[in-house]
Parts: structure tokens; C-alpha cells; sequence
């Protein structure tokens, strides 16, 4: 699995506002400085975001973003499969976004990609912001 530059970001911009969670609202910029992030792109990401129910935004002058839900209800698979559509390793055995294949019934690999495919999902969707920030500071 390899992970769109947008996810990447997305993600990085999600682990930084839930290392302020429940603080006061971050800015674009600081977001974007702080994750190495074209802020023009950030942009884009955190309306996503927005509509999404990940993040709010807070107007005025100390205003900036913030979750707009506990980093513990949002998975690593959850945005994964927003950003990128699937975890699968190849579109036949993709659960959510299957897309058949010819040779679906005498694949040789398929068996085995369904296999990561579902420990991969497993493992992003038992993995929540909140458990990766912990995870980080205790490194």
C-alpha cells in the first residue's frame, strides 16, 4: 500500500490537532509549517476535512482548527479509505471498492494480497489518532 502525498498530509495535519486537543485552534499556517505542507494544498485538505466531521474551523483572529470529534473516534483506516478510496493492494479484493478482475477465479496471488488486505485493514482500523500520538510521545 502506498499512501497519496493529499493522505499523508491529511494524516499529519490530524496527528498535530490531536497533540492540541481540547487546546485553542491552530492556525493554517501553523499547520502547514509545523507538517511541512503547501498551505494552498492544506487548504483543500482541511475543507475536506470540515465536511467530513473531522475538523472545525474557529473564525476570528485567534481562530485556526481544531477536531471536531475525539481523536479516538477517528481511525487510520478511516482516512486512508477517505483519501485513497481502498487499503486493498489490488482492486479485486478490496472490500469496500472491489473491482473484478478476469482473472479472479485462477489467480495464483490473489489469495495472499486478500490476506494483507485484511491485515492491513485490521491494523489501520484498530488504530486511532489519539493511539498514535500516544504511541509517539512515549518513543
Amino acid at each position: 500500500m502506498r499512501l497519496s502525498k493529499k493522505c499523508d498530509y491529511a494524516l499529519r495535519a490530524l496527528c498535530s490537532l490531536t497533540e492540541s486537543y481540547e487546546k485553542e485552534p491552530t492556525t493554517i499556517k501553523d499547520l502547514a509549517d509545523a507538517n511541512d505542507i503547501p498551505k494552498r494544498f492544506l487548504e483543500h485538505i482541511m475543507i475536506e476535512m470540515k465536511e467530513k466531521g473531522w475538523v472545525r474551523s474557529v473564525p476570528g483572529r485567534y481562530g485556526g482548527y481544531m477536531l471536531a470529534i475525539h481523536p479516538s473516534e477517528i481511525t487510520l483506516g478511516d482516512v486512508i479509505r477517505h483519501f485513497d478510496d481502498f487499503l486493498a493492494p489490488i482492486g479485486c479484493v478490496s472490500v469496500f471498492k472491489c473491482n473484478h478482475c478476469s482473472q479472479e477465479t485462477t489467480c495464483k496471488f490473489r489469495g495472499v494480497l486478500s490476506e494483507i488486505r485484511n491485515i492491513t485493514a485490521r491494523l489501520a482500523d484498530g488504530t486511532t489518532l489519539a493511539s498514535i500520538v500516544r504511541s509517539t510521545k512515549q518513543l
